[in-house]
């Protein structure tokens, strides 16, 4: 499961959408199938984001002032529609049908999102671009969508470079990451006590795969269209409908 949040959480296929589904099919039970695990796994790629872009964070606090209130604003719905709705979401959309028409459905906006892909690079967004890539960082919520996927797709909609999307997107994760986890931190904490070898695992799994994940993400958006994410997408909702048929 550490394995599989640290590719999927930055790859544009929906880490939940896997953390929900391989349980399921493998009949996993018990800790490693709750909500409070898959919170201590986004742990672990916060701390591979950390490792990845910290001297991002040094100099936007030191610097970059219009930035940090660009990354502010654009957390605001995730953070607002997460207290509200999370665990109704999390509840009534984890079934394998929302889970694959999402994937399908969202495929789809990567695919026509690669058509408006621009050259503006992360200094030139203004308070609307970074509104509407946190909008659809809330739509995350939903499992299927994924989180790196949307905002990046929306980045590119509104003419950024895929690196630039794809970097944005990850400095924009990290305050509702490490949100979600003070939010869940008496669950995990408990979880860590009851089994601490399970959650530690999970969590320095997750961080080391995540780490490479997302410099190879950043290497390949430089030079490859996220189209091969997409065909994922559509492959995997298919197998989805075939086994939960």
């Amino acid at each position: 499961m550490g394995v599989l949040q640290g590719i999927t959480e930055f790859f544009p296929i929906s880490s939940t959408a896997h953390l929900v589904l391989v349980p399921r099919i493998f009949n996993f039970s018990g800790t490693a199938n709750t909500l409070a695990f898959d919170v201590a796994l986004h742990i672990g790629t916060l701390l591979a984001l950390i490792a990845v872009f910290w001297r991002d964070w040094l100099r936007i606090f030191a610097e970059d002032r219009r930035l940090l209130l660009l990354l502010a604003a654009g957390s605001v719905p995730a953070a607002f529609f997460g207290l509200l709705f999370e665990q109704e979401f999390a509840e009534r959309f984890r079934s394998p049908a929302v889970i694959a028409g999402m994937l399908a459905l969202f495929g789809a906006v990567m695919l026509v999102s690669e058509r408006f892909r621009g050259e503006r690079l992360i200094p030139g967004l203004k308070l609307p671009d970074a509104m509407a890539v946190g909008f659809a960082q809330a739509l995350a919520l939903i499992p299927g969508v994924s989180r790196s996927g949307v905002t990046i797709s929306v980045g590119l909609l509104i003419g950024m470079k895929r690196e630039e999307a794809a970097r944005f997107s990850f400095l924009l994760s990290m305050p509702v990451v490490a949100g979600a986890a003070l939010y869940e931190g008496g669950q995990i904490g408990r979880g860590l006590l009851a089994e601490p070898g399970l959650f530690f695992t999970g969590i320095i799994t997750s961080a080391l795969v995540g780490l490479f994940a997302i410099r190879y993400l950043l290497k390949f958006l430089e030079r490859h269209p996220v189209n091969a994410f997409a065909y994922y997408r559509f492959a995997l909702a298919l197998l989805i409908f075939w086994w939960a048929k």
